[in-house]
């Protein structure tokens, strides 16, 4: 289990780069590697693929916004796999031409796709939250819990 520190810096890192994918590479300035692709998409007019670039890396950044947040997490995990893979899968059918090393695409997304469900499994509820509802030492009622919410133990 990561450490808390661990986990903020894996949080960090996988906001960072969905932002640098985001932002650099898709907005300001762009790659060309990466608008050649959307370029060669079929059937998208060459006017809408800046705009689609454009609406892809403000989708990026609003996803590295969400794994800052850690709202369920592990929605926002099961969100990053699904645009990873069709991303990739996409623009190794697309742009193949495009991407310089396949292979090393293929590896940096498996590590990061690690990263991503680290960081996603590592987010757990309070205590109190996991064991709502059970029948255990967390759940139990009388002094404890009147203590604890300021009451007085009669």
């Amino acid at each position: 289990m990561p450490t808390p520190w661990q986990t903020r810096c894996a949080t960090l890192t996988v906001a960072l780069m969905w932002g640098y994918e985001g932002l650099w590479c898709k907005i300001f300035p762009g790659r060309a590697d990466q608008r050649a692709i959307v370029e060669g998409l079929p059937l998208l007019p060459d006017a809408a693929a800046h705009a689609l670039l454009i609406g892809i890396g403000l989708a990026e950044l609003a996803l590295g916004a969400w794994v800052l947040s850690g709202y369920r997490p592990r929605v926002a995990a099961l969100v990053q796999t699904a645009l990873v893979l069709a991303f990739n899968t996409g623009g190794l059918l697309v742009g193949a031409d495009q991407i310089p090393e396949p292979g090393r695409l293929v590896v940096q997304d498996l590590v990061f796709l690690a990263l991503v469900w680290t960081v996603a499994t590592a987010h757990r509820p309070p205590d109190d939250a996991r064991t709502a509802g059970t029948s255990g030492p967390a759940a139990t009622t009388g002094p404890t819990t009147t203590a604890r919410s300021g009451a007085a133990a009669v």
